[in-house]
């Protein structure tokens, strides 16, 4: 079984910036897509940024231009810098991991989550 560890939540004043990071560990035969969701209460979960094996980015419109998803595919690991914080970027934070199992089809593991509060 593979486990994502995050890092990196806190509280920052509004303009400020935070970097999460989420590291994948165990078994892993290899990784397709990485990415991170958010959610408030009482609100469904809503993707932040993806980024697929070969590159590929997708933002939410929310985030364009303020947040940047990286990957380093030789640390498993996904990392999300938010930049230009927002009050209503307050949420918790989950990254996945699209897992291949060997020798076909893939799940999707998550990380524990992670606060954001963005407030003066």
């Amino acid at each position: 079984q593979v486990q994502l560890v995050e890092s990196g939540g806190g509280l920052v004043q509004p303009g400020g910036s935070l970097r999460l990071s989420c590291a994948a560990s165990g078994s892993i035969f290899g990784i397709n897509a990485m990415g991170w969701y958010r959610q408030v209460p009482g609100k469904q979960r809503e993707l932040v940024a993806t980024i697929t094996s070969g590159g590929t980015i997708i933002y939410a419109d929310s985030v364009k231009g303020r947040f940047t998803i990286s990957r380093d595919n030789a640390k498993n690991t996904v990392y999300l810098q938010m930049n230009s914080l927002k009050p209503e970027d307050t949420a918790v934070y989950y990254c996945y991991a699209d897992i291949r199992r060997f020798p076909s089809g893939n799940y999707r593991s998550w990380g524990q989550g992670s606060q954001v509060t963005v407030s003066s």
